[in-house]
């Protein structure tokens, strides 16, 4: 590690000063330097140069299981080589939850019990709340899922945390699928999701209500999952302007 940092700094240090300072002899990193690369180090380090690049194209926020399928290579051999490199993918910062499941209304039986898999469109939709910062301030952001294409099919955007946002994000599903009967609608239990107007829009469309356990994240993973992709790997560091955000494409 000490010769291949010497060499990566070559340009703006002297070899001799290096070497005292990381107290290596010269004669070996002259040796070193003089010695081919085994085909299983030259390898390795085109297929480093390959995992940085794709990692910096992806403005660090991409991760081994990411980086691996779209470099087709295996996620342990991508997770070594971020490992060597010293590269850990960014991750979204945390916030306070979006889910008041304290109280009275209503609650749906969970039909998915975290299977997360359908066999054709507009089966089985799943829907959640986050909340992102914009140059506008805080906005709420409602979404809708088709599990079986894993596409957003319908989002709401407002100040406030209300029924008529989910409403909105689910009216926008119902008219861009052309208003499906039968679908199952998968969400936590917040008094959004159970209040009247969001069941009633659901009845009036066939619709099947199904809710997560009471505080358990897992019951929604898949939706929790898009959440934290949205905001590590479309939204920049600083605050942006959500509304320019090509929700279809997450």
């Amino acid at each position: 590690m000490k010769y291949a940092t010497m060499k990566t700094h070559e340009s703006e240090f002297a070899a001799r000063l290096m070497c005292r300072v990381l107290q290596v002899s010269a004669s070996g990193y002259y040796a070193w330097r003089s010695r081919t690369p085994s085909k299983q180090a030259q390898a390795r380090e085109v297929l480093d140069a390959k995992v940085r690049g794709e990692f910096e194209a992806r403005k660090g926020r991409a991760g081994a299981p990411r980086l691996a399928r779209h470099l087709n290579k295996g996620r342990r051999q991508i997770a070594d080589s971020l490992r060597r490199q010293g590269l850990r993918a960014k991750a979204a910062k945390k916030f306070k939850a979006t889910t008041n499941s304290n109280h009275s209304l209503p609650v749906a039986e969970n039909l998915l019990q975290q299977d997360f898999t359908a066999q054709g469109a507009n089966q089985v939709w799943i829907g959640d709340i986050t909340y992102i910062g914009t140059d506008e301030g805080w906005l709420y952001l409602a979404v809708v899922m088709d599990l079986f294409s894993r596409k957003i099919v319908g989002w709401s955007m407002a100040e406030r945390m209300t029924a008529t946002l989910v409403c909105d994000a689910l009216r926008m599903a119902l008219f861009r699928r052309k208003r499906p009967h039968g679908v199952i609608m998968h969400t936590d239990r917040g008094s959004q999701y159970c209040s009247r107007e969001h069941r009633a829009l659901l009845d009036n469309h066939e619709m099947i209500a199904s809710m997560s356990a009471k505080g358990n994240c897992y019951d929604n993973a898949a939706m929790e999952s898009w959440n934290h992709s949205l905001k590590v790997e479309a939204i920049p560091p600083c605050q942006c302007d959500l509304r320019q955000l090509p929700l279809c494409n997450y």
